[in-house]
């Protein structure tokens, strides 16, 4: 064998080690997303059940009970943001609906102005699924809307659950975001979450008043039933939190669907 041949074989050999190393990579990493796509939905449906008490631990359901009970118990609708209105149309599926691939559409997400947004989102999207629980009667018991904002490190993803009366805080819980362990991330940690329940959003005049505040809150002040302690040692992720939560709750977001939704209840 000359040399030039035994060359040539060494680098195709070389070449068909790396075409098969490849497509072996490849494969994984489509089959991990999948897999990881999959984990990151229940992950999201676990946390929606979660805020609305409708179960005390997702954590100890199956997959198959996280989807039956979601399925049973949630309503899912598009709301369109800029007008507040429940989207009847038949472009979008409620159930397919995606917001991250809106915000990569010109045709359904627009960007926001360094002005506009406070939450630091970039982008908003034009239609938002929220999830609806009513009652036996029928009557709405819980409304679940989807937040999000940047904290320290990290775009946190959550959902805030809003009572019967659209005023009052039901929960808050975030299932995607990546601060600081036993900081920023202590926005996971049940005990600071608990603090949520029962603060109002509104005050007298129907101003837009919740806030995470820097330190404790002050218990015998009026404003404390607006308030909730900001995380110690994590003042740009409580931050993040408190301009998050105003701005989902806000004109820009689903100002115009709470208004809209009071002025039914007010009908009926």
């Amino acid at each position: 064998m000359s040399k030039q041949e035994s060359t040539f074989k060494v680098i195709s050999a070389t070449l068909l080690l790396c075409l098969v190393c490849s497509v072996l990579v490849s494969v994984t990493a489509v089959s991990l997303k999948t897999r990881q796509d999959a984990n990151k939905q229940l992950e999201m449906e676990k946390n929606i059940l979660a805020v609305s008490d409708l179960v005390e631990d997702p954590e100890n359901l199956t997959r198959d009970q996280v989807v039956s009970i979601a399925k049973k118990s949630l309503t899912p609708r598009l709301i369109e943001l800029k007008t507040g209105q429940i989207y009847t149309g038949d472009d979008l599926n409620v159930a397919t609906y995606d917001f991250k691939n809106a915000l990569k559409d010109d045709q359904l997400s627009d960007v926001l102005p360094q002005n506009q947004d406070p939450a630091s989102i970039k982008r908003k999207e034009h239609y938002a699924k929220v999830y609806l629980v009513h009652d036996e009667k029928g009557d709405l018991k819980t409304l679940i809307l989807p937040v999000r904002g940047y904290g320290l490190w990290s775009t946190l993803y959550g959902f805030l659950a809003l009572e019967h009366d659209l005023e009052t805080i039901r929960g808050l819980t975030f299932y995607e975001q990546q601060e600081t362990p036993g900081l920023g991330g202590e926005v996971d940690n049940p005990r600071w979450k608990k603090q949520w329940k029962g603060k109002h959003i509104f005050d007298q005049e129907g101003r837009l008043s919740i806030q995470v505040v820097k330190g404790t809150v002050q218990l015998d002040t009026a404003k404390a039933k607006h308030q909730v302690d900001g995380i110690s040692g994590a003042t740009l992720t409580s931050r993040g939190v408190n301009n998050l939560i105003n701005f989902w709750l806000g004109p820009q977001a689903f100002g115009p669907f709470l208004f809209n939704l009071k002025q039914e209840k007010r009908k009926s």
